[in-house]
């Protein structure tokens, strides 16, 4: 988009600013900055209110004005200022429940859903999970998952909240205890999708290292020549990591972890409750150790 944008813009130096700002405004903000770089006359456009208007969402303001902090708080200078801000610090809205920020290059919106907010069973029984307060945690409260064997947790957001013609994922962010048990070799299944339409189910292990495992088989003691070299050769291919298929968690730049839990694309005036799901229901096993902070909603790179 970049190269194409500097020759439509070529000219820029004969074009007044208010042109200039206008054309700009419908490129995007990766655009508009790249184009800053040409010539001053677009540099003075490129910082223009009129622009950075357009890349904020359209109703931003009301997102602002549900700020748990008030919407003075970001009493910024100016509207690229502000936008910016929404990318690197996202809010707190709707009574703490959930967070809101921006894409950077896009302009697209971001939300994350407090583990208060989600639907987990046995929640509320301090036998089986506790709400606790982290300091590295963006809200002021996350699930500490004590001891449950039915391990099953929900969410949901309608989909006029989020950004149309957008290709969206949701992750769980979560993090493990030093003591975390009955993840290991289970996988979960998890959706997303609207709700009550049918969804297809992926596989994820919680456990960074779930499903990654040696598989060893027995040799005889007495070997011959010919059984001693088959024994090699038999070592050799079965002590190697197997890593079935499925989705793992990853580090995130702020300390937690996040799995991927599916993915989701917004139609343009489509209005409908979006559900994201994560249950391990079927082994039966014991869980423990994991504390969530949320559900993460965000485009998908390049999507």
């Amino acid at each position: 988009m970049a190269v194409e944008s500097y020759e439509i813009f070529a000219g820029g130096d004969e074009l007044p600013e208010g042109c200039l700002a206008n054309a700009l405004s419908l490129t995007s903000p990766k655009d508009a900055c790249r184009l800053s770089l040409v010539a001053s006359t677009f540099r003075s456009a490129a910082e223009s209110d009129a622009v950075w208007e357009r890349f904020l969402p359209p109703d931003y303001g009301d997102i602002i004005s549900r700020s748990i902090d008030g919407p003075d708080s970001l009493a910024v200078g100016s509207k690229k200022e502000l936008y910016l801000h929404l990318c690197d610090h996202p809010i707190l809205i709707d009574g703490g429940t959930k967070s809101f920020s921006l894409e950077k290059w896009s302009g697209k919106k971001c939300y994350m859903l407090a583990a208060r907010s989600l639907k987990i069973v046995w929640a509320d029984t301090p036998r089986y999970w506790r709400w606790i307060s982290l300091p590295e945690s963006r809200f002021s409260e996350v699930a500490e998952l004590l001891d449950v064997c039915w391990f099953d947790l929900s969410g949901k957001i309608n989909t006029n909240m989020l950004s149309p013609d957008t290709r969206y994922g949701a992750y769980l962010v979560f993090t493990t205890k030093s003591r975390t048990y009955g993840f290991g070799n289970q996988p979960a299944e998890s959706s997303v999708g609207i709700t009550g339409h049918e969804r297809e189910t992926q596989t994820v292990y919680l456990d960074p290292q779930g499903g990654r495992r040696h598989r060893y088989q027995v040799v005889p003691r007495r070997l011959g020549i010919f059984t001693h070299h088959m024994a090699h050769i038999l070592r050799h291919e079965v002590d190697t990591p197997y890593e079935p298929e499925g989705r793992y968690p990853k580090q995130r730049s702020d300390g937690w972890l996040e799995i991927e839990l599916g993915e989701f694309f917004v139609k343009r005036g489509q209005e409908a409750e979006l559900e994201m799901s994560l249950t391990e229901l079927k082994g039966g096993n014991w869980k423990s150790g994991l504390i969530v902070e949320g559900i993460d909603i965000r485009p998908k790179e390049g999507k």
